[in-house]
């Protein structure tokens, strides 16, 4: 099935465009600005599908990511450091992202003849954010047929949505990602910070995976203490 894919540039979209493309499926890469303060992630993304050689959209969302306010990644307020799976990540949540993005993504899926889109969420955002779960993808996907009755039939392709961030690690290494060539830092300063959520789940996948971390963090050590303070309150 040619496919299109969501792609934010951090570790888990473009390890799948990387999957995707050895499966001889991946068509476009779409990505979004929608006023991340982390939008360096997006030259990954661009990065990405000239490196695959397949076409790139980047969808200007500013406008509306300037109205979805509350969040940490859109706003001014600081990004908590710790683990991903702390209530005090819940600050991250731009209301609504997924689904916006992925009806685009349908969008354009459609306009270009692809059969189905993707996109990299997994069980490790389950605890934050509701449209990475489950029972949204479903629904979503559920939710698409309908919207497209008649002129396209396009499945959504989440692959990764019951996998773990260490799952993600080892399928992107398969599909020889280049793990140094993807951005996942919500600080969005010149290097991996290594102390907010993504970067503590990001540097604890790699261990957990067993895999050498090409990541260059300021504070390459924090994500352990992070892991166990976690561990402790569970």
């Amino acid at each position: 099935m040619k496919t299109t894919l969501v792609c934010s540039g951090g570790l888990d979209s473009v390890s799948l465009a990387h999957v995707l493309a050895a499966q001889g499926r991946l068509s476009r890469i779409v990505s979004f600005d929608y006023g991340q303060r982390h939008r360096k992630e997006l030259d990954h993304a661009r990065s990405c599908a000239e490196r695959l050689g397949v076409p790139f959209h980047l969808v200007d969302l500013s406008g509306l990511g300037a109205a979805l306010t509350g969040s940490a990644l859109t706003d001014d307020v600081a990004v908590p450091d710790g683990h991903y799976a702390e209530e005090t990540m819940r600050i991250t949540v731009v209301p609504n992202r997924n689904a916006i993005m992925l009806t685009i993504a349908f969008g354009i899926a459609a306009a270009n003849g692809d059969q189905a889109v993707a996109a990299a969420v997994h069980g490790g955002d389950h605890f934050i954010y509701p449209d990475c779960r489950p029972g949204f993808t479903e629904a979503f996907a559920a939710m698409q047929k309908a919207a497209l009755e008649g002129y396209a039939d396009i499945a959504l392709d989440v692959p990764f949505v019951r996998a773990t961030k260490a799952d993600i690690v080892a399928a992107g290494a398969r599909a020889g990602t280049p793990f140094a060539r993807t951005w996942s830092c919500y600080k969005g300063g010149a290097r991996h910070c290594g102390r907010c959520g993504t970067c503590v789940e990001r540097r604890e996948a790699f261990d957990l995976a067993g895999i050498p971390d090409p990541t260059e963090y300021d504070d390459p050590d924090f994500w352990r203490a992070a892991v166990a303070s976690r561990q402790g309150a569970a």
